[in-house]
């Protein structure tokens, strides 16, 4: 059969062989995927291998992340996931999973997701990829399921590139819980530019470590340990993912060794289930009403526009579009992402750092702010 290169949006008419979400394969803007493998990580953490129906090339950036919608105990739920899969090797789609106390999804999947079903998934997206993030070389900064992505992004820059360099350095509380390490340290001995670096919290739970594989340390990332395990780190780009914490760390530590922090590039966990959530009502508003649902309300930008529903802030739309913009606090208070509305009406749940001036001006904050009609903004 011949293959295809398509969008995960576009994907239909797959036969499931049991359905763990009820929703029909046609539904607008969902798709049916299909788990064909499963396995463990560590303990608590499993990945989940998905294929469509037939054979086809899947559509995405290195680091984005997927969004399942499932129905549990009568309740519809959604959660984004990193995908932990490359584009490089298209032809099926990962997902890895950590069990967590209380998580009702990512525990639902691991206790019931298993080869042969299907789930229903919104299409990748997001800003934290490779793709619409220049670097020449890069340091990869993770803790716990915050390896996702730079996994994803390890395995397409060693699969595309000829001595990709890259330093990645990841932070796990012992070494049975580093996730990928098999993986990950047949990377680093097979490409001599992929740097790899353990920082362990606790050895003394562990089997005798072998210091030969990886460079670490015991502990947690500080300014000293990031200087021994990456000298060159002021030279690098950063992406950064993990717990909410271990992110702040980081970047006081690296503003401690001033290191330029437009260079730094960060996923955030809370943005993610923020956006799933947008994204769902989204595409089931196009479902319930197709001519109202798409067209909503036109974001123009420059030669940039981009429809966004009523519950859509400007910062998705400018960020979907991948325009510069600062968005530091993502909750109405740095005022970062200060914009101005040139033409169209809006609705703002914060004006804070904003003077009553700029407010009269049309200055508005994109994080706070959601569309009431067609709306033409300038982000100088």
């Amino acid at each position: 059969m011949d293959t295809k290169t398509m969008n995960i949006s576009t994907m239909q008419n797959i036969m499931p062989s049991s359905v763990l979400s009820s929703a029909p394969a046609s539904v607008v803007g969902f798709s049916q995927l299909v788990c064909v493998e499963r396995w463990n990580e560590t303990a608590d953490v499993v990945s989940f291998r998905f294929q469509a129906g037939e054979p086809m090339k899947f559509d995405y950036k290195p680091g984005q992340f997927m969004t399942l919608v499932l129905e549990i105990n009568g309740e519809q739920a959604c959660r984004s996931y990193t995908l932990s899969s490359t584009p490089s090797r298209p032809y099926s789609l990962m997902l890895t999973i950590k069990r967590v106390d209380g998580g009702l999804v990512s525990n639902y999947l691991i206790d019931h997701l298993q080869p042969g079903q299907t789930v229903r998934v919104l299409p990748p997206t997001g800003q934290f990829n490779l793709f619409d993030i220049p670097a020449r070389k890069y340091l990869f900064l993770s803790a716990g399921c915050g390896i996702t992505p730079m996994y994803s992004m390890s395995r397409y820059l060693t699969d595309s590139q000829i001595n990709a360099d890259i330093a990645f350095v990841h932070s796990a509380r012992t070494q049975a819980d580093i996730i990928f390490k098999t993986s990950l340290e047949t990377m680093a001995t097979r490409h001599r530019d992929f740097k790899l670096r353990y920082i362990i919290e606790d050895v003394t739970a562990d089997t005798a470590w072998h210091p030969e594989a990886v460079l670490h340390d015991v502990g947690r990332l500080s300014a000293d340990n990031l200087r021994d395990l990456v000298p060159d780190f002021a030279e690098r780009t950063v992406f950064l993912c993990g717990p909410e914490p271990y992110m702040q760390a980081v970047k006081t530590i690296l503003a401690e060794l001033n290191f330029d922090m437009t260079q730094l590039y960060h996923e955030s966990f809370a943005t993610a289930v923020k956006e799933a959530q947008s994204r769902v009502k989204q595409a089931e508003m196009q479902a319930e009403d197709p001519v109202s649902g798409s067209n909503s309300f036109m974001l123009s930008i420059g030669d940039k526009k981009r429809a966004l529903t009523a519950e859509q802030t400007l910062l998705e739309g400018i960020e979907a579009e991948g325009l510069p913009i600062i968005a530091a606090c993502r909750s109405g208070v740095c005022g970062a992402c200060k914009c101005r509305v040139l033409e169209g009406e809006t609705e703002s749940t914060s004006s804070m750092t904003l003077t009553p001036t700029e407010i009269e001006a049309g200055y508005v904050l994109a994080c706070s702010t959601k569309l009431k009609s067609d709306v033409t903004l300038s982000l100088t």
